[in-house]
């Protein structure tokens, strides 16, 4: 591959932070919006957003895990690597060694986003102030999409690029649905909630789908058919088979790329598995686990190819 190994590490691995730094914003802002919805003694259990984001927090002597500690940890934590901080800065840190492959426009969005980011989330953490920096991370990160796909060469740094986005779009579309529809699933025979429209779309809308799924769906909103959409409709591009579909695409236009699509054949093969599971909360949280670990032999194949020396 004519890109050095260094810089295709540092260009996938720049594209899965921004991507994460998006995602983390979204999943906030639409669970915050649900609460506006919803009573005020409704169960919303802000721990739910901490296993989507796959950190731990430790516990306060009630056992629950409030607002502020869990708003705090996704959005400014310096010890969780995966808070919209660390990652805008991860992705800074990784472009900012390999400037040359990406448009100007790209490097000054992110750096603008960093300095915004690190200036503005100790004061962002309370609800009135916390919207208009998640909605500044969420469109910072939708500019630097936009300036990738339309002004990057179409050559080994673009596809590793979408490889980094879409794979980690994947998997965030699977720990929203192991997580939050999963439990909204996993109701007891004869137990209704009252609430689950608004539950779901919330889901919907934490991974900007609510729109294209009621265009797909033409009906009122149903748990197991929002399952379906987000894991097997390969037109939607936030659905795992869409980025499945997208990195397909990536993968053939790379050299010697047998391994890595082997690999995205295998979570293609999970993700024909858990058909039967839309409709049962505790077998969608275990194949959800499935196909997260074959994203993560992915990337491992992707890194045993490209990224490393």
């Amino acid at each position: 591959m004519a890109l050095l190994s260094r810089v295709a590490d540092r260009v996938y691995w720049a594209a899965r932070y921004m991507e994460r730094a998006e995602d983390a914003a979204r999943v906030l802002r639409c669970f915050s919006d649900m609460l506006a919805d919803i009573p005020v003694t409704s169960a919303a259990r802000w721990g739910s957003l901490v296993a989507v984001a796959g950190g731990e927090l430790e516990l306060p002597d009630d056992h629950t895990l409030h607002e502020a500690a869990v708003v705090r940890f996704l959005i400014a934590d310096p010890d969780h690597s995966s808070s919209i901080v660390r990652s805008v800065e991860s992705c800074r840190e990784n472009l900012r060694t390999c400037r040359e492959v990406l448009p100007r426009e790209a490097w000054q969005t992110v750096n603008d986003l960093y300095l915004y980011t690190r200036s503005a989330a100790p004061r962002s953490l309370d609800r009135r102030s916390r919207e208009p920096f998640l909605m500044r991370v969420i469109n910072d990160s939708r500019r630097l999409d936009g300036v990738a796909t339309s002004t990057m060469s179409r050559d080994e740094a673009f596809e590793l690029w979408r490889l980094g986005r879409y794979l980690e779009r994947a998997d965030m579309t699977t720990r929203v649905l192991g997580v939050r529809a999963a439990t909204l699933l996993a109701l007891q025979p004869g137990e209704t909630d009252e609430f689950a429209e608004v539950r779901w779309m919330s889901v919907l809308r934490s991974l900007s789908a609510l729109q294209m799924y009621q265009r797909a769906s033409h009906g009122a909103i149903d748990g197991p058919d929002v399952v379906r959409f987000l894991l097997f409709d390969h037109r939607f591009p936030r659905s795992v088979a869409g980025c499945l579909a997208e990195m397909r695409q990536s993968v053939l236009r790379l050299p010697t790329n047998e391994e890595v699509m082997h690999g995205v054949e295998r979570v293609d093969r999970e993700l024909a598995s858990c058909r039967p599971a839309a409709d049962d909360g505790e077998a969608l949280d275990y194949s959800m686990d499935r196909v997260q670990r074959a994203l993560g032999d992915l990337h491992v194949a992707i890194a045993q190819r490209y990224l490393q020396s």
